[in-house]
């Protein structure tokens, strides 16, 4: 049974000597090379309801953290398809020790159960449930249960099966490119989104400079893909594309100092840091950053995936100016 407490409720503040930092038996462990553990519940919605969970307003609501780029991705596509007043949202606060993410004064209460930790969430769904309590978490008013903290379903999901509510905007999965879609968010996932963990993770010399090496690769051929297309498949926001951004966001500010991936910043890409600029400059994405909490990533104790070595390269974080012009509006064609 979901738990409902006086609200305003607000946990108690960190405190890493007391809890611990979050990682340790949840999935995240030291020493060990980054496995992204298993995000079990992987309910779908659908516009008939064929799948249990019918797309309606007003029943969904989104748990996420402003940091996490996963739940970054449900935001971003929320607002382009103009679904604010259909699928509500609220935030964690951006630090969490052992207990894990939890609603404090500064992003605010639970507006929906009043829980303090997100982990009641989760223990309402599973009673006893003892996996990775992740953002961002997809919750079912109706039902009283996590409908799915899978985050690449949950975009997918927003992105197609709300139409009859939606506001006119682009077609994030367009059917004639799903398999073209599919194939490219699968390679910027393995060796870019997850990349940057694996980077940091990694346990041996030898497997540093491998996936620090692909990870570079790939940056380099999306960089080259976009010197004569404004996004991903062409003149428009796709899925791939919200997919991407919120890890360029976060490159030169977290990932790269965290991991030791690279000595070349993302600014030094010209059609990527360009098209980094122009996704940014959209109101979706400007509106769901904030530069300040992505540079508090690993805030606190460093983070229990990350491995340190005398052999890894040496990167300081680095601020950029993301209001400059980006000057690729003419571009368009695929």
């Amino acid at each position: 049974m979901t738990t409902i407490h006086d609200a305003p409720g607000y946990a108690s503040p960190v405190d890493y000597e007391a809890y611990g930092q979050y990682g340790p038996g949840r999935g995240f462990n030291s020493g060990q090379s980054f496995q992204r553990p298993v995000y079990r519940f992987a309910g779908r919605i659908t516009a008939d309801g064929g799948s249990g969970f019918l797309a309606e307003p007003g029943r969904y609501h989104l748990y996420i953290a402003w940091g996490c780029p996963w739940a970054q991705r449900t935001a971003i596509v929320r607002k382009l398809m103009g679904l604010e007043e259909v699928v509500s949202l609220s935030y964690v606060d951006d630090e969490r020790d052992g207990r894990g993410w939890a609603f404090r004064e500064r992003r605010g209460p639970d507006p929906v159960n009043g829980f303090r930790f997100l982990a009641e969430a989760y223990e309402a769904t599973e009673p006893g449930y003892d996996g990775h309590v992740s953002v961002p978490v997809l919750w079912d008013r109706q039902t009283g249960r996590v409908v799915s903290n899978s985050f690449p379903d949950m975009t997918i999901d927003l992105g197609t099966e709300f139409g009859r509510w939606a506001a006119p905007g682009p077609d994030l999965y367009p059917a004639a490119l799903r398999a073209e879609i599919d194939a490219l968010n699968e390679r910027i996932y393995q060796t870019v989104n997850n990349g940057t963990y694996k980077v940091a993770g990694a346990t041996n010399e030898e497997d540093y400079r491998r996936l620090r090496g692909e990870l570079i690769a790939t940056l380099g051929e999306l960089d080259e893909r976009l010197a004569g297309r404004r996004f991903l498949f062409g003149g428009n926001i796709s899925e791939a594309d919200v997919r991407l951004w919120p890890t360029l966001a976060r490159f030169d500010l977290s990932y790269n100092p965290l991991g030791k991936i690279s000595e070349r910043r993302l600014t030094s890409y010209p059609n990527l840091w360009g098209y980094a600029r122009d996704l940014y400059q959209h109101r979706a994405f400007r509106q769901t950053t904030d530069f300040a909490a992505f540079g508090k990533f690993g805030a606190g104790p460093r983070p229990s995936f990350v491995n340190d070595a005398p052999w890894r390269i040496a990167v300081e974080p680095a601020h950029a100016d993301w209001d400059s012009p980006h000057h690729r509006e003419a571009l368009a064609g695929l």
